[in-house]
């Protein structure tokens, strides 16, 4: 199992990893040695996460998650398959638990009369520049 939060852990079983061939630095082991994980965890049908979590983590995920509802992390950053998965493991774990927390409700606040006046002060002299940039008008008896 793994601990996501207090309330939410998932079952290893509900991940698959897929080890791929990786580019960047390796030399020419980069060439013959899959150590790329390509970890894949289906949110949408996981029993482990509530349904609150599990929209909020389609909306956090983007283009990581596929129609399917399927979550796919690539991880290729390290020159070991065990870091690399450990990453991807990682990575999810942190995905997971920032979808787990509630955004805050916002409360509707009226502006301050400190920063209305300002606001109208800001306007009365925004004006006054533009009004003294006119043309002036010649008065001929």
């Amino acid at each position: 199992m793994i601990q996501i939060t207090s309330t939410i852990a998932i079952d290893e079983g509900e991940i698959q990893e897929e080890f791929i061939r990786s580019s960047g630095p390796g030399g020419q082991n980069v060439n013959k040695v899959a150590t790329a994980v390509q970890l894949r965890f289906d949110a949408v049908h996981s029993p482990s996460l509530p349904d609150d979590v599990r929209q909020r983590l389609a909306r956090l995920a983007g283009r990581r998650m596929t129609e399917e509802g399927v979550l796919i992390i690539e991880a290729r950053r390290f020159r070991t398959q065990a870091r690399n998965r450990q990453d991807a493991v990682d990575r999810l774990v942190a995905l997971i638990r920032k979808a787990a927390e509630r955004p805050k409700s916002r409360r509707k606040t009226s502006p301050t009369p400190t920063s209305k006046r300002q606001r109208l002060e800001a306007k009365r002299r925004r004006g006054e520049i533009k009004r003294l940039r006119q043309s002036v008008q010649s008065h001929e008896d």
